[in-house]
């Protein structure tokens, strides 16, 4: 309910190459930009952008930390103060 992509139309931050831009800019003044990155890349959301980071970057992510079991956990100690 705090997330600064409430209320606009879902198709942006669906969007696809340079629209993503737009849409990372959003991500960036969300006060919950953290716990729904942490939620996309615990749930391997293959579209959109989620927490500021487009999909192709959660796979790079993904592919480069296979270990991880909980990115919640991981994002919560490295921010431990939120974003």
């Amino acid at each position: 309910m705090r997330a600064a992509c409430i209320g606009l139309p879902p198709n942006l931050m669906f969007a696809e190459g340079g629209g993503q831009r737009k849409s990372k800019r959003i991500c960036g003044h969300c006060v919950v930009r953290t716990e729904c990155l942490a939620f996309a890349l615990d749930e391997r959301i293959e579209h959109g952008v989620w927490g500021g980071m487009t999909d192709r970057e959660r796979r790079s992510l993904l592919s480069k930390r296979p270990s991880v079991t909980s990115w919640s956990l991981v994002l919560r100690a490295a921010f431990p103060q939120g974003d």
